[in-house]
């Protein structure tokens, strides 16, 4: 299944894309970028060094006085003329994502409308951003506040469905007012450039979007950046530490969207079908290399052996394969240390008895050998205190547990260092209340579960990270207020 010469053409010049133009001669080293489906190159990405991040900081720097000078109603005529962009290219960009991530195109057919989606709610707010009046005592003044951007915002942000997640990140930064510097992965750099030339041709000023593929000591070096005002993180907690121990250097304010380990609990009067479909997606979408993917599936003990049947059923459905089919449901994992990591925990967790291995585990083989295929991997009767349960593996593996009572479920599902997401299965809506209120999480789906609206805010509590993307607490990440006291006597 090798790559089509006239696929790699679509992808835009691998270097770091800087006030509106690439450095080919960037200072950083080369990388090799591997179709994860074939394990073969498709090109080699020239990465940023020390030097191209400080000239990303200083274009957006000088892109900032620009951005922030342009009438709030011209701001949100080039950012839905940056969302029309994007939908003209949807083609083109859902072949980008599958290429540099291995999303089966199927999926990623869908991942430009929602970029565009995101990019367009939050052009709506670029003229509402408002502050307010505040009443003061005992001495008459008139006191108000100005909604203010924080100014360059540094962005590193994770391989995985790219597309959605930048519409998401960019929208509500530029719609207020800021310019960004933004550190994609080496292993997933062309969504992230492309997304940079296309705002580019939208009207944004050279410098409003930065864009700095680079290994992860670059994230150090642009969180503790003195030119940098703000910072978003996505990736894992072991990360954040390391790079918020940069920002201290400068007290730079971060929003952090980090790993999960997230539950599914199903009750005894759910949907056992739409549960298993459900239950089997944590293992399948984005080959479970989804942050809030569901992968501890906590079921009531009167469902098990049924539930169980059914996802197993349902396992054998799923067709593995070259991402570039449109028949392809699941592709494979993003590299190959991240294949020989997921191997090593599975079998860690079958060396120690942590559960029982129903389907999966291991390399494909056959045409598929040469990528990083595993096929959908389930555990039944896994121990809840074991790493299987509560390390996130970031790859197709689901684990199974039962319980008895509506307080054990939600003890073994609060019982996790990660508090992204919940699911609950049930068909009684006071139940299903209950439930939501006390799951230590930031997201919460009860019988399903569809791509995130623009207008929800998505975030994390505990070691999930803090601030929210989307809606209006989207937008109030990244302005702050000042106030402004006049004295009245």
């Amino acid at each position: 299944m090798p790559v089509a010469e006239a696929v790699v053409d679509i992808l835009p010049e691998p270097a770091p894309f800087i006030h509106g133009r690439p450095v080919i001669d960037s200072g950083g080293d080369e990388f090799a970028h591997i179709y994860a489906a074939t394990g073969k190159a498709t090109r080699i990405v020239r990465l940023a060094g020390p030097k191209e991040v400080d000239e990303a900081v200083a274009s957006a720097r000088e892109a900032l006085a620009v951005w922030r000078a342009v009438p709030v109603d011209k701001r949100r005529e080039r950012l839905l003329a940056f969302a029309a962009a994007i939908r003209r290219h949807s083609e083109s960009l859902a072949v980008i994502q599958t290429v540099e991530s291995g999303v089966p195109i199927r999926f990623a057919k869908t991942f430009p409308a929602l970029a565009a989606d995101h990019i367009e709610y939050n052009a709506g707010f670029a003229d509402k951003i408002a502050g307010e009046t505040v009443p003061t005592w005992p001495r008459p003044a008139f006191d108000y506040t100005i909604s203010e951007p924080f100014g360059v915002v540094a962005m590193v942000v994770s391989w995985n469905a790219a597309l959605p997640a930048l519409g998401q990140l960019l929208g509500a930064a530029l719609a207020a007012g800021n310019t960004i510097v933004l550190k994609p992965s080496e292993f997933a750099p062309f969504t992230a450039i492309r997304f940079g030339e296309l705002a580019l041709q939208a009207g944004l000023p050279e410098g409003a979007v930065n864009v700095v593929p680079a290994a992860a000591e670059a994230s150090a070096a642009l969180a503790g950046h003195p030119g940098v005002n703000k910072l978003h993180f996505t990736g894992s907690p072991a990360t954040a530490r390391r790079i918020l121990r940069q920002t201290m250097a400068h007290l730079v304010p971060a929003t952090l969207e980090l790993g999960g380990k997230s539950a599914l609990i199903v009750f005894e009067d759910a949907d056992v079908g739409a549960a298993a479909q459900h239950a089997l997606s944590g293992a399948v979408v984005l080959s479970g290399q989804g942050c809030a993917n569901a992968t501890r599936v906590i079921v009531h003990a009167k469902l098990r052996d049924q539930l169980l049947r059914l996802v197993k059923g349902f396992a054998r459905r799923v067709v593995v394969g070259d991402p570039l089919d449109a028949n392809t449901t699941m592709g494979p994992v993003v590299s190959q240390p991240a294949l020989e990591r997921i191997l090593r925990l599975v079998g860690e967790a079958e060396r120690t008895g942590a559960g029982r291995l129903l389907c999966g585990g291991r390399r494909l083989g056959d045409d598929l050998a040469a990528g990083y295929f595993i096929g959908p991997t389930l555990f039944a009767d896994v121990d809840n205190r074991s790493a299987l349960a509560q390390q996130e593996i970031f790859g197709p593996v689901v684990s199974f547990m039962t319980f008895e009572s509506e307080k054990e479920a939600v003890r073994l599902a609060n019982d996790s260092r990660y508090g992204l997401a919940g699911y609950v299965f049930t068909n009684d809506l006071k139940r299903a209340h209950r439930i939501a209120s006390v799951l230590e999480v930031g997201n919460v789906w009860v019988n399903g579960l569809d791509a995130t609206a623009p207008s929800a805010p998505f975030g994390g509590v505990k070691e999930s990270g803090y601030g929210r993307l989307g809606g209006r607490a989207g937008i109030r990440e990244f302005i702050r207020p000042k106030n402004v006291w006049i004295a009245m006597d």
